[in-house]
């Protein structure tokens, strides 16, 4: 199973197309926040994936919610922008509360720069921003064996 995962639009229609053309085996996209319009616009194209979305610091208007938990590919998914948990000073708080939900996997947005990480059972990504000039976005693949791959992509091609 592919799971796109996208955070941090403000926006930028273009640059989200161009990672959802580049994506059209994902069976799941996720948005991490920061771009209620664009969440909006993903729920209305894409009504054939599971979409997952939640409202981050720059969606005022926005019903989503804070976090989100989900499962795909028998994982366990903890969805996040990130500031309610200050996620540009630490990312302690995020790992604590994606293992209170039992979290396979943590996606948050909100700081802009791109990572992935592993940390005794937990798999981590922030996609980065998917907005402007220097835009990534994030890939996980949940194999039918469980194993899981995460990758971040720059939409120039370089990843």
């Amino acid at each position: 199973m592919r799971i796109l995962v996208v955070s941090d639009t403000h926006g930028d229609f273009h640059s989200l197309n161009r990672a959802l053309q580049a994506q059209p085996t994902a069976e799941m996209i996720v948005h991490c926040g920061d771009g209620a319009e664009q969440q909006q616009y993903i729920k209305e194209t894409q009504r054939d994936k599971q979409v997952v979305v939640v409202r981050g610091n720059c969606d005022w208007s926005s019903d989503a919610p804070v976090f989100e938990v989900t499962e795909a590919g028998g994982k366990r998914i903890f969805v996040t922008h990130g500031h309610m948990y200050n996620a540009k000073f630490t990312l302690q708080q995020l790992v604590y509360a994606a293992r209170e939900q039992q979290a396979d996997i943590l996606l948050f947005g909100h700081t802009h720069q791109a990572m992935t990480d592993y940390i005794d059972g937990l798999y981590m990504m922030n996609p980065g921003s998917c907005h402007g000039y220097y835009a990534t976005y994030g890939i996980i693949d949940i194999t039918d064996k469980g194993d899981v791959v995460t990758n971040i992509v720059r939409l120039d091609g370089r990843s």
